[in-house]
């Protein structure tokens, strides 16, 4: 079938590269705003929720909200004495209650007892140096008159900003609030994607021409990457409509789009001219007596089909099972409750098609149409002194090189190379005991920015301003719940407990902030689980960030084992039905987990306990964002088991075409050692290139998931598998004889 896809494309390549073209441009226009609402103003952002007390607590908040958002201006540096700021304030408050949508404009100036009443006491800086003015928009307004009405605010209060540091000498002003956060996450998303993409496409076309030694041939994975980002954003945009798209899925599904899209289109490319190269060598050998006349070294029309189709029934074959591989390690996340870790899952698995369907048509049709061109000397071949090198660096490895070296260097110690590669894997993981879990929030963005500076001075000068840390929903009256407030504030002196507040005519609130904001901090989640194990007399729910938080994990926990075994299972039956033996597909199971607990322990040393932090651009939030462990876990085992699939397609080739383990370990590892190398490098790249933005949620993702695939394209996959297949020797292809009937029936095999 896929030998008949190459030979289609071979002869009808234009229309498939216009289609192709067509839906690049279609979803370039369409994600940026060409046909109306672009994709980035369709994502959200906020703490991942689960189903469970948590969420429930804070659907009872919402439906009972007096108030629909708003926004807060805060000044900072100066007494809420100075008279300075009453002449600013009074005229932004006249002007404020006058837009339409507004609920109420609160300040320290206007409340009942001015400045010195206790209903001041919330908006004025507890140090005295700093006030609020907090205007609050009235609930369910439709959507339109929402955004009017916050545009008209945000513009006032900036207003009233300018006016007071014009005014005040030494003031400090911010305007902030829930809806610009958001915003702000959404819009680093999306320059976070563009310094990301233009980091990595740039270095990786250098790359693959130091592999390919040419410009042509090193362009057509790029085309490739750069039509998969475009339809990947389409799919999000629609997915957008389906379900609700975290900010940061769009970075994380499109990186690895890219990275996979870039591996495709460089084992493609390599294997279409080294059968060509193969082709043109065999006429050339071919007798004079043959009734063809022997062809010019440059391949015809008819060897591009002829190699395009065998590239296909080979290299095809290996992307299929790569992709397919790839989407079953994704797919695990749909196994959770968490919405988002869905969301990445199904927009995942959408972008790893993408990639398959790029590398199967729109790439072997670049390849159909630059046909012969591909194997002559690029031009940088032609410089004497770099002709050398290169053809040392190209991607057509010969039958004897460094790889086969290695290969044979490691077969004559398999014991020593597992014991150091292992033991080098444990140190890296050494780490991960000490793994701790969090939802940052605000701290996702970087300490320069605004939205950033708001929040921060909020919650440490404002002590019942920012975000509860813990919220406890109860049945019940404000008197009711003093007790229960009490007997907070008895547990840990440390925690600010907010006087209980009505929350509609059934419920009320008790708000509880920990002294440094942490929501994660030991208090808040001792507080989330005291408060849940001892309830008082009446119905209570426990939400906020740290009872998200324990929910969070707890729903991970409790769908790991189902999510693990479905992924370890049918990759398990996929290596199986494409090796016949049941040992290869364990040992690689292994080689994974050991390979991501040295990701996971190099990312804990990273980001949890700070090193590196001035290198690369971050403040330590002393732990890792709670959806990271999974996402690495799912794109991490993909991307492992893609360049696994890509080594033992060829050793099992060389295996079916008659030689022994060993030398079918020593060949395949040749051949495939350079593209296995270069793919690695570029996906590595790739990642390093989105470590440059802004969000620490993505920095987390492209460590990560650089240092995982770094690990495993050179100590698992060139020093490793050889080692360990060098053990087993012709074990590595057993398998019971009634599974060895199921392979000889349904097993695929490398063309």
């Amino acid at each position: 079938m896929l030998a008949g896809l190459g030979r289609a494309v071979a002869r009808h390549p234009l229309p498939v590269v216009v289609a192709w073209l067509f839906l690049a441009v279609l979803g370039f226009t369409a994600a940026l705003g060409g046909f109306g609402e672009g994709l980035f103003p369709r994502l959200s952002s906020g703490d991942p929720t689960v189903p469970g007390e948590a969420r429930d607590g804070q659907d009872i908040l919402q439906d009972n909200a007096e108030t629909g958002g708003g926004l807060t201006l805060l000044t900072d540096g100066i007494p809420a004495t100075d008279p300075g700021l009453v002449g600013p304030i009074t005229s932004a408050r006249e002007d404020l209650a006058g837009i339409d949508g507004v609920l109420r404009v609160l300040d320290p100036f206007a409340v009942p007892g001015g400045l010195d009443g206790p209903a001041a006491t919330g908006l004025i800086a507890e140090d005295g140096n700093g006030l609020l003015v907090v205007v609050d928009l009235e609930p369910e307004l439709p959507e339109a008159d929402y955004d009017v009405a916050l545009a008209a605010v945000q513009d006032r209060l900036d207003q009233a900003a300018a006016d007071i540091t014009a005014s005040v000498q030494g003031a400090r002003t911010l305007v902030g609030g829930t809806q610009p956060l958001v915003t702000a996450i959404t819009d680093q998303v999306s320059a976070d994607l563009a310094t990301g993409e233009g980091i990595a496409l740039p270095v990786s076309l250098l790359v693959m021409i130091l592999v390919f030694g040419g410009f042509l041939a090193a362009g057509l994975p790029i085309i490739g990457a750069i039509a998969s980002i475009a339809v990947s954003l389409l799919g999000l945009l629609g997915f957008s409509y389906l379900i609700d798209l975290d900010a940061s899925v769009v970075n994380v599904v499109t990186v690895l789009g890219l990275g996979l899209c870039i591996d495709y289109g460089l084992l493609i490319v390599s294997r279409f001219r080294e059968e060509l190269r193969k082709l043109a060598t065999e006429d050339e050998h071919r007798p004079s007596t043959e009734s063809q006349p022997v062809p010019a070294k440059i391949a015809t029309q008819e060897r591009v089909r002829t190699a395009l189709a065998a590239t296909m029934a080979s290299a095809g074959r290996t992307v299929v099972f790569s992709a397919v591989t790839v989407g079953i390690s994704l797919s695990g996340l749909l196994l959770f409750s968490a919405d988002f870790l869905r969301a990445v899952g199904a927009a995942g698995m959408s972008i790893v098609l993408v990639a398959m369907l790029v590398a199967l048509s729109l790439v072997p049709a670049l390849l159909a149409l630059a046909g012969p061109r591909l194997v002559r000397p690029g031009l940088l071949q032609r410089i004497p002194g770099l002709r050398s090198a290169l053809r040392r660096l190209g991607d057509v490895a010969p039958a004897e090189g460094l790889f086969s070296r290695l290969g044979r260097g490691t077969q004559r110690r398999p014991v020593l190379v597992v014991l150091a590669v292992l033991a080098v894997l444990a140190l890296l993981a050494a780490p991960v005991s000490d793994l701790q879990l969090r939802n940052s929030g605000v701290a996702l963005l970087p300490e320069s920015a605004p939205q950033r500076q708001f929040f921060d001075t909020l919650t440490a000068k404002y002590a019942t301003a920012g975000f509860p840390a813990v919220q406890i929903v109860g049945r019940a009256s404000p008197e009711q719940m003093t007790e229960l407030a009490e007997r907070v504030r008895a547990t840990d002196s440390s925690l600010t407990v907010a006087p209980p507040a009505a929350v509609g005519p059934d419920y009320s609130v008790l708000s509880v902030y920990p002294a440094d904001g942490d929501p994660a901090s030991p208090e808040a989640l001792e507080l989330v689980a005291a408060v849940r194990a001892d309830p008082p007399g009446y119905q209570t729910w426990v939400t906020g960030q740290s009872a998200g938080l324990v929910d969070f994990v707890d729903a991970i926990t409790d769908r790991a084992p189902l999510a693990i075994a479905v992924v370890v299972f049918a990759t398990f039956l996929l290596l199986f039905l494409m090796t016949g033996s049941i040992l290869v597909p364990l040992k690689a199971l292994f080689m994974n987990v050991v390979s991501l607990g040295a990701s996971f322990g190099v990312l804990v040393w990273v980001f949890q306990y700070g090193n590196l932090s001035d290198l690369l651009g971050f403040t330590p939030t002393g732990g890792i964002e709670t959806t990271i462990p999974l996402l690495v876990l799912a794109f991490g085992f993909g991307l492992a088991m893609d360049y696994e699939v890509f080594l033992l397609s060829r050793i099992k080739e060389f295996r079916d075409g008659g030689m022994s383990n060993n030398e079918a370990v020593v060949a395949g590892l040749q051949r495939s050692g350079r593209i296995i190398t270069s793919a690695g490098l570029i996906v590595v790249l790739v990642f390093a290139g989105f470590v440059a933005g802004q969000l620490i949620i993505i920095k987390q993702t492209g460590v990560a998931l650089a240092v995982a695939v770094a690990i495993d394209a050179t100590l698992i996959r060139c020093l490793l598998v050889p080692a360990t297949m060098t053990l087993l020797g012709e074990w590595n292809w057993w398998a019971p004889r009634p599974l060895r009937r199921v392979y000889a029936r349904f097993g695929v095999r490398e063309g």
